[in-house]
């Protein structure tokens, strides 16, 4: 009898499957010193598949099911609901009825039962289940409870549980359901508490909520809480919420809605006392299950009684530092424009190859800055130039950081801490000089340096293996540094930069007029990534007059599609075309500074949909054509702005000092993309010189696929090679957290305390309905929102605007196509702002949740001059 139905006291944690994530925890608690947990039993998952296991319609019905997609509403709701009916309907297994008996008459017949689900998927890590099964309360006599232990089977197959667990590749056969039967507590107050606050994530605040009767209804959303927020043993916020309503047990059974009295409504559900002693057996809870716990709790004659626990799963990891000290990170994805998660091996690269006090957390990467904000000089720097220039938000964080006083003591400005801060050594070596004049040998230089060194790079590494090829890796890893902290190269790129505030700054001073450089900076030469989308315009040029060819691009599948195109007229000229531009930018894709995505030249067919756009989208010649009036443009403004400047008092003076800056910006803004379009030039020879090492180890079966190699960091990556041995357990370990990262969201700063501080914009003077965001290419554009979320599904028709989430260098290939741009993440010098200026398109970055807010197809307006996007 005993695996059909265990009570809480005879569970044990190897048996997840058998009472689920709920009752598992409960059967956890309820061992717990000085922890009460009203008693009661759990019916295993095994009663469940007794249930059905013998039931052919059940089985057939679940066969259709598996065959729909997760559109298909209609015909889900229909057999989901034919199911739920055959559940309710079955007769439950003689020998499950008999071990309920003999629980109910050990723990009282005559008491009331809570009875609500537990499954065995519910409290995965990366799948938060919860809510998705009903609860039941106040059941009373077991005829009853026996008919909500099949309603709780069949809640296992609403439309709404059905369709999550497809979205999210669950299987309905996989899926069992336990049930739990708990003695019901009728409580004068319940609520929820959580040990970290989660509205800001702060791991130091516990959050309670708290209202009169039941927690169904503070769950279900029918009444206000109270919110008390507690950090150690102080009450630290209190809002005391107008509680007009309560549900109460029914003596008959079941539960009723009941007014509150109006003297009772705003007064504070529980007393201090009782928020400190909740608080402490929330803190006792979460140190048990050493993770963050979300807690449903009721109190009943001055006692606590906890019914739920399960971890808090939306709460963004913080990253780990060796001390007990405050620190404060900031994402580098969104320096990068690039927040997905990245996978061990890119991380492991990536560290290796900065010179930053660099932490991971959540899969993707954070810079520790508090020594910078500690000294005055390093605060002033991040939050007016290197950080808060291009980012509103990251300095409005910043600032309420500062604020606060107590969080990151100041050093005395004395005190230095080694050198300009280490985390700016991060941004930029220490000796960089800017230039005065404009050299013209200086970027053909630096970009041949980075060339040849490359080519160096690829005959060299062909004849390394085995360990020699790791040793080989970190050496050359020292040259990569050398290239990208370059003092010269680094003072290339701030000269154009620099000179890009300086006019804006000029000439909205001299001549009112906003944003100058924008224009100035259209079509500059030297720029690798908007040459790189305006090649593939050419590309296009030379598939134009060969129907055949195109026709057959419009229905590819798979990679090896080079390879055929010589059987029709043109697929010579085709294939040459997309090997020359290959050779020249395979090495880049989406989430490039991530070594393990994949590539174009690993997977070519990325780039057809973007051909065969251009194809439809562009007359011969588009390229050149959109370049020259590009060039024109900026030359045209210098004119105007330089005659309007001499008008002014000492106009030569000032029109001189102009034409100097403006130079600088044409000649120099070019280069600022070349230094990572180096970098990741030499990753990808890294990373195809591993695959090899990969294959071998696939051969050897020390890994299955060669793409496993991406779960290892460069070190653990070594050491299978040198030992060839491998638990395979890591790798499947890996790939579980990794879909974890993916459902999360990296915040911009996050503290050592978990803390997530989001910035908010100025809003001065925009428009009430309008989202705001980072004005960082001026002009304002109207036109059908495209929100798309990989480069492989564009179908941009001319005149679209761009809505994605980021766009590193991979997304200019689309950016010829588009009349304007808006992300969620980015700032005024990140990859896609710097191209839409190149390419004059309007564009707003840093808008948050700008995915979400607007739909595809939606007529939208881009104000890329004041930083706001408006639905039309």
């Amino acid at each position: 009898m005993s695996s059909l139905v265990l009570s809480f006291q005879e569970m044990d944690k190897t048996q997840l499957f058998l009472v689920g994530g709920k009752g598992l925890n409960l059967g956890k608690l309820s061992r717990l010193e000085g922890i009460q947990v009203p008693e009661g039993f759990c019916v295993t998952t095994v009663g469940y598949q007794k249930a059905i296991e013998k039931n052919k319609t059940f089985q057939a019905l679940l066969d259709q099911l598996t065959l729909l997609k997760a559109q298909d509403r209609d015909q889900i709701g229909e057999i989901s609901r034919k199911i739920r009916q055959l559940i309710m309907e079955a007769e439950i297994p003689s020998e499950v009825v008999k071990a309920v008996a003999h629980y109910l008459s050990h723990f009282g017949d005559e008491h009331a039962y809570a009875v609500r689900s537990s499954a065995t998927a519910e409290d995965l890590p990366h799948a938060s289940f919860a809510g998705q099964q009903d609860t039941y309360l106040n059941v009373i006599g077991k005829r009853a409870i026996l008919q909500h232990i099949s309603k709780c089977w069949a809640s296992l197959f609403t439309d709404r549980a059905v369709i999550y667990r497809m979205q999210n590749g669950f299987d309905h056969r996989q899926i069992s359901l336990a049930v739990i039967v708990q003695r019901m507590v009728f409580p004068q107050a319940s609520g929820i508490l959580f040990t970290a606050d989660p509205i800001t994530s702060h791991r130091k605040w516990l959050s309670i909520d708290a209202s009169f009767g039941l927690g169904e209804a503070l769950v279900s959303g029918l009444v206000s809480a109270d919110c008390y927020k507690v950090q150690e043993e102080n009450i630290i916020d209190k809002r005391i919420a107008t509680k007009k309503l309560a549900i109460y047990g029914r003596k008959e059974g079941g539960t009723e809605t009941q007014q509150i009295a109006p003297e009772q409504q705003n007064t504070q559900t529980l007393t201090d006392r009782q928020i400190l002693q909740l608080a402490r057996i929330g803190r006792q809870i979460e140190a048990f299950f050493s993770c963050p716990q979300d807690i449903e709790w009721c109190l009943a004659d001055d006692t606590f009684y906890i019914v739920q626990s399960r971890p808090i799963t939306t709460l963004y990891p913080i990253p780990e530092a060796n001390d007990q000290e405050n620190h404060v990170y900031v994402s580098v994805g969104h320096q990068q424009m690039m927040t997905d998660p990245m996978k061990p091996l890119g991380l492991s690269f990536w560290l290796l190859t900065t010179r930053a006090p660099m932490h991971t957390a959540g899969g993707r990467l954070f810079i520790d800055i508090t020594s910078m904000l500690a000294s005055p000089a390093g605060r002033e720097t991040l939050v007016n130039v290197t950080l808060g220039k291009s980012d509103p938000l990251i300095k409005d964080a910043l600032t309420t950081i500062i604020e606060r006083e107590d969080f990151i003591k100041s050093l005395p400005d004395d005190k230095k801490e080694s050198g300009p801060g280490e985390s700016n050594k991060a941004v930029s070596p220490a000796n960089y000089q800017t230039l005065n004049e404009y050299d013209p040998t200086i970027v053909a230089d630096l970009i041949k340096r980075s060339r040849t060194s490359i080519e160096e790079l690829k005959q060299n590494i062909q004849t390394k293996s085995g360990l020699d090829l790791f040793d080989f890796i970190l050496e050359d890893l020292q040259q990569l540094k050398k290239i990208a902290f370059d003092p010269q190269s680094f003072g290339v790129l701030m000269t154009g930069i620099n000179a890009s505030f300086w006019i804006n700054e000029k000439m909205n001073e001299w001549l009112g007029e906003k944003n100058a450089a924008d224009i100035l900076s259209q079509s500059v030469p030297n720029n690798i990534t908007s040459e790189m989308g305006l090649a593939l315009l050419n590309v296009a040029d030379v598939i134009r007059p060969y129907p055949e060819v195109t026709d057959y691009l419009q229905h590819v599948k798979n990679d090896n599609f080079l390879g055929e195109l010589v059987q029709f007229e043109g697929g010579k000229e085709t294939q040459d075309a997309i090997y020359a531009y290959l050779d020249k930018y395979g090495m880049r894709c989406a989430g490039e500074i991530d070594i393990t995505r994949t590539r174009w030249s690993e997977k070519p067919l990325t780039l057809v949909p973007v051909i065969l756009s251009n194809i439809k989208n562009f007359e011969p010649d588009a390229g050149n054509r959109k370049f020259e009036q590009g060039r024109q443009e900026a030359l045209k403004k210098e004119q105007e702005l330089l005659d309007r400047l001499k008008q002014l008092p000492d106009g030569e003076q000032k029109a001189k000092e102009t034409k100097r800056m403006i130079d600088l910006i044409r000649n120099l803004s070019g280069y600022r993309e070349y230094p990572k379009y180096g970098f990741i030039n030499r990753y990808f020879v890294y990373k195809q010189a591993l695959l090899k090492e990969a294959e071998q180890l696939v051969q050897a079966n020390v890994i299955h696929e060669k793409e496993e190699i991406y779960y290892l960091s460069f070190e653990e990556l070594r050491e299978v090679v040198r030992t060839n041995k491998l638990d395979n357990q890591i790798i499947s370990k890996r790939k579980d957290e990794y879909k974890l990262y993916e459902k999360l969201t990296p915040p911009r700063v996050i503290t050592s305390d978990g803390e997530i501080i989001a910035g908010k914009y100025n809003r001065e003077g925009l428009p009430a309905e309008a989202i705001a965001g980072i004005a960082v290419s001026s002009g304002v554009i109207e036109g059908r929102a495209r929100v798309i979320l990989n480069m492989e599904d564009a179908d941009i028709e001319d005149g679209d605007i761009l809505v994605t989430i980021f766009t590193d260098p991979s997304w200019t290939a689309l950016f010829v196509s588009i009349k304007g741009l808006v992300t969620e993440v980015g700032g005024l010098m990140t990859h896609g702002a710097v191209i839409a200026r190149e390419y004059g398109l309007p564009a707003v970055v840093g808008v948050e949740h700008a995915t979400k807010l607007i739909k595809d197809g939606q007529k939208i307006r881009v104000n890329g001059t004041d930083g706001c996007v408006e639905i039309l």
